[in-house]
C-alpha cells in the first residue's frame, strides 16, 4: 500500500468549493480524505518514518505545505508532444516531464505528428508509448480530417472508441464547411468537443506575424485580425447548426473573443481557452525576440491583450492552456520568414498566471485553479480536476510567494524556444504528484 499525506496546506478544489486550511491523504492512488484541521508541529518537526518532502522507504511520501496551495493537479488541454516523427523536438517522456515540472498532471495532446494521428491504431500508439514513458496522464486527440489535408474526415467513431477526447487538426484550418459542418454533427451525436485553429488561409498566406504598424515597420506579411475572425464566425454558426460541441483554441483577437461570447449568449456550445503569450505580449515584442515571439495566431496589439483578459474575467474564455509547441534551435534559427511557429509553455505557465492574472486582481487563485483543472476536465470528459475523497490522486503543490527567473537551460523539454527566458516570476509549483506518487519536486537550493 502507498501512501501520501500533504498537512497544513490551503486546499482549493473549485470542483467542491473548498478553500481552507487543511490535510490531504492520498492511498493506493485515490484521495483518501480531506480534513480542515491543521497538524500542529513546524516544518521539519516529522517523526523519522516520515521526513517532509521525502518519499520513505516503505514507498510513503510525507509533505508539509504551510504557507503553500494545495490544488487539484493541473490539466494542460493544448500541447505538443511530437512523437511520433518529430522526436529531435519532443518526446512524450521530454514534454511529460516539462509538463510535471510545470505543475501539470494531464496533458491532452494534438494530433499534427508524423504519421498524423488519425486512425484507432494511432490512437492506441499514443497510449501505449504513455503508459511506458510519461510522467503525466496523457490523452491524445484524433485529426479532424485524414492527414490534415482538409479533403475527408477521419473515422472519428471508431477513434472516439478508442480512447480520443476530441479532435483537431491543430496547426491548420478545415477550411471546408462542409466538412466541419460533418465534424460537429458527430460531436452532437457521440459528445466530444471538435477543437478549431481558426485562420482564414487565403487572408494569412505567408504572414509571419500580426498585420499592423510593427509587421510595416520590420517588412513583414502580417495577419489581419479578421483571419482568426472569420473563422470563429464560421464555425460557432455550424456549431448553432448542429448542436456540436466547438472549442476555440489559443484566443487571440477582440473579435473573437466578442464573437465567442454572443455564441454563448445565444445558448450555442461553445467554449474557449487562452495561453499566457496572448494575455501578456503584444507584436512589438518580435522585433525584440525575432522567431521566439513568432507563432500563429501571432502576437496582437493591446487592444486584444485587453479584450483576452476581459474574456478570461468574465468567463467567455473557459480554459487556460499554453500551446506547448517545442522546435529545435536550428529550426528556430532560420530567421522569421522560414522558422516554424510557435513556443514552449509548460514550466512557465502558471508562474505567469500567477504573476499577470492573479497579483494583478484579474482573477482570483480558485479562479485560475478552476481554469487549469475542473473546467478543462469537464471539456475533455475526462475523469480529473477535482480533490474529491475518491478521485485520483493528482495534486499540484503551489508556493505562490516563490520567485524565480526563467532559466530555460533548465528546461525538462528538449527545446528552448521561448520568449520569457529571464523572466522574474513570483508564484512557482513545488510539488506535483501524479496518483499519488511524485512526479517533479521542486529542488531545494540553499
Amino acid at each position: 500500500m502507498n501512501d501520501a499525506c500533504i498537512i497544513n496546506g490551503r486546499i482549493i478544489d473549485p470542483a467542491n468549493n473548498i478553500d481552507g486550511v487543511g490535510n490531504l491523504s492520498i492511498t493506493d492512488g485515490k484521495i483518501t480524505n480531506i480534513s480542515k484541521e491543521v497538524t500542529s508541529h513546524r516544518r521539519g518537526e516529522v517523526s523519522s518514518s516520515a521526513r517532509v518532502g521525502k518519499t520513505i522507504s516503505s514507498g510513503n511520501f510525507f509533505y508539509d505545505a504551510t504557507g503553500q496551495i494545495v490544488a487539484p493537479g493541473l490539466i494542460d488541454m493544448h500541447v505538443h508532444l511530437r512523437e511520433p516523427g518529430f522526436e529531435h523536438k519532443e518526446t512524450i517522456a521530454t514534454g511529460t516531464a516539462a509538463a510535471a515540472a510545470g505543475g501539470f498532471t494531464t496533458v491532452a495532446c494534438m494530433a499534427n505528428t508524423s504519421p498524423v494521428i488519425d486512425t484507432p491504431e494511432k490512437i492506441e500508439q499514443i497510449y501505449d508509448i504513455a503508459d511506458k514513458t510519461a510522467k503525466t496522464n496523457v490523452f491524445p486527440f484524433g485529426s479532424i480530417t485524414k492527414g490534415l489535408a482538409g479533403e475527408e474526415l477521419t473515422d472519428m467513431r471508431e477513434m472516439r472508441s478508442a480512447g480520443a477526447v476530441g479532435f483537431s487538426d491543430d496547426g491548420v484550418t478545415v477550411m471546408n464547411a462542409a466538412l466541419m459542418r460533418d465534424a460537429l454533427a458527430l460531436s452532437a451525436e457521440l459528445g466530444f468537443p471538435v477543437m478549431v485553429h481558426c485562420e482564414e488561409h487565403n487572408l494569412n498566406a505567408g504572414a509571419v506575424m500580426n498585420l499592423g504598424e510593427t509587421s510595416r515597420k520590420l517588412g513583414f506579411i502580417g495577419s489581419p485580425n479578421a483571419a482568426e475572425d472569420i473563422i470563429v464566425a464560421r464555425d460557432i454558426m455550424l456549431a448553432e447548426m448542429t448542436g456540436g460541441h466547438l472549442h476555440v483554441l489559443h484566443v487571440s483577437t477582440a473579435g473573437a473573443v466578442e464573437l465567442i461570447r454572443q455564441g454563448k449568449k445565444r445558448g450555442v456550445h461553445v467554449t474557449a481557452e487562452a495561453c499566457p503569450h496572448h494575455w501578456i505580449l503584444t507584436d512589438t515584442e518580435v522585433e525584440k525576440q525575432g522567431t521566439n515571439a513568432k507563432m500563429h495566431p501571432p502576437l496582437r496589439t493591446q487592444t486584444d491583450i485587453d479584450a483576452v483578459l476581459e474574456g478570461l474575467c468574465d468567463g467567455t474564455i473557459d480554459a487556460i492552456a499554453t500551446d506547448h509547441a517545442p522546435h529545435a534551435l536550428s529550426e528556430k534559427a532560420q530567421g522569421m520568414v522560414d522558422a516554424p511557429n510557435g513556443i514552449i509553455g509548460l514550466e512557465t505557465c502558471l508562474p505567469l498566471v500567477l504573476t499577470y492574472l492573479v497579483q494583478p486582481g484579474h482573477l482570483t487563485l480558485a479562479e485560475v485553479i478552476k481554469k487549469m483543472t475542473v473546467i478543462p476536465a469537464n471539456i475533455l470528459g475526462i475523469d480529473r480536476g477535482t480533490l474529491s475523497v475518491g478521485a485520483v490522486g493528482d495534486v499540484t503543490v503551489i508556493d505562490i510567494d516563490l520567485v524565480h527567473r526563467v532559466d530555460v537551460t533548465k528546461s525538462r523539454s528538449k527545446s528552448r524556444n521561448t520568449p520569457f527566458i529571464g523572466w522574474e516570476l513570483k508564484g512557482w509549483q513545488t510539488i506535483t504528484l501524479r496518483k499519488g506518487v511524485t512526479s517533479y519536486q521542486l529542488p531545494v537550493t540553499s
